[in-house]
């Protein structure tokens, strides 16, 4: 079995344009404007796949707006970025905003001064002429090896994001207070073969909160879920918004001498849940209980220091350094409770 460290990621977000990309005319000149022959199907594929969907572009918000909605199309568009600035920018407001790293984004303009403006400023962003968009739909990059359940769903997910986003900005009062309004429920439980298409997703996509940067494949998975010196959990977690899907991975080596986490992954959209804490203090909880030591690896990227972070604050330690990878091992005399905003059902046997 050989994990592998990502490639070129895939795209996770389209940019679109709208004069003359997403609909044949100017709306500022006074065009009436036509909605794109190709876009719908295309909306509608991106869609299924999971793949969210925004747009950049220079017009009056609300005539705009106007328009995609007369068109049936607005549902399809997180976090829309419509005025008058440069598409960069726009490009870099909705990359916060998704939590997504610019390096999975593609942008869609006719216009080949915005293409090359957004080159130059982001040459990791995909530049695409709209007239490439029946090849683009076939392209590699735009399809994800499975389409999961959890896939179909994530713009809804995303757009339950927002809402969630936009409660907690004008909440009055401390955030652990907003979190306790939540009622949140985490469940970590042994992975199942049902499992590891999301699971593969996860490793596949999740970039800034992966402990190692390694990437594992469905046949990994597999052979990890049979084997008897390997667990593999899952994590998911609702809230009063609904369901976040499954948004956490964790692959545990048994071992006599003591228990080593050699990945533990979690979506961004839970970054500021606690979450990565709260799986580890659980896991603390449960090396405690059968009587060994707690070890982890990590292996810094440019992008995932928040989970070293969380180990250190987590009551983690370095231990030593080989090739990379920094072994670390768990205080296991002073576990802190779970959070009290979260409602924790887990399981976890590391003698089945």
């Amino acid at each position: 079995m050989q994990a592998k460290a990502s490639d070129a990621p895939k795209i996770k977000c389209v940019v679109w344009d709208l004069d003359n990309t997403i609909w044949d005319g100017t709306l500022s000149e006074g065009d009436d404007p036509i909605l794109n022959p190709h876009i719908l199907t295309a909306l509608r594929t991106l869609d299924e796949r999971g793949i969210l969907q925004s747009i950049a572009s220079r017009n009056t918000f609300d005539d705009a707006w106007a328009r995609i909605q007369g068109f049936g199309i607005g549902d399809y568009f997180l976090y829309p970025e419509i005025h008058w600035d440069s598409k960069t920018g726009s490009i870099a407001r909705i990359a916060k905003n998704l939590n997504i790293s610019t390096d999975s984004f593609a942008f869609i303009d006719d216009q080949p001064f915005e293409r090359d403006e957004v080159r130059f400023q982001m040459p990791e962003v995909r530049s695409f002429d709209p007239t490439d968009l029946p090849e683009l739909l076939s392209d590699e990059a735009f399809i994800p090896r499975f389409i999961t359940d959890e896939s179909k769903l994530r713009r809804l997910m995303y757009q339950s994001d927002a809402k969630r986003n936009a409660e907690e900005r004008s909440f009055k009062g401390p955030g652990e207070a907003f979190l306790q309004t939540l009622d949140m429920k985490l469940e970590i439980r042994p992975a199942e073969t049902r499992d590891l298409q999301r699971a593969e997703e996860l490793t596949q996509r999740t970039h800034q909160l992966n402990t190692t940067g390694i990437t594992y494949s469905y046949e990994d998975l597999n052979t990890l879920l049979l084997s008897p010196k390997h667990r593999l959990l899952v994590a998911s977690l609702t809230d009063r918004y609904g369901s976040y899907g499954t948004i956490g991975l964790v692959l545990v080596e048994l071992d006599p001498a003591g228990w080593d986490i050699r990945l533990l992954l979690m979506s961004c959209r839970v970054m500021s849940r606690g979450v990565g804490g709260a799986i580890i203090t659980f896991l603390r909880n449960e090396a405690r209980r059968h009587g060994t030591r707690l070890f982890a690896d990590f292996k810094e990227t440019d992008r995932n220091r928040m989970m070293y972070i969380t180990y250190k604050f987590s009551g983690f330690e370095d231990k030593s350094s080989d090739n990379g990878v920094q072994r670390m091992e768990a205080d296991l005399s002073n576990i802190p409770a779970y959070p009290s905003y979260l409602d924790l059902d887990a399981r976890f046997d590391p003698l089945s």
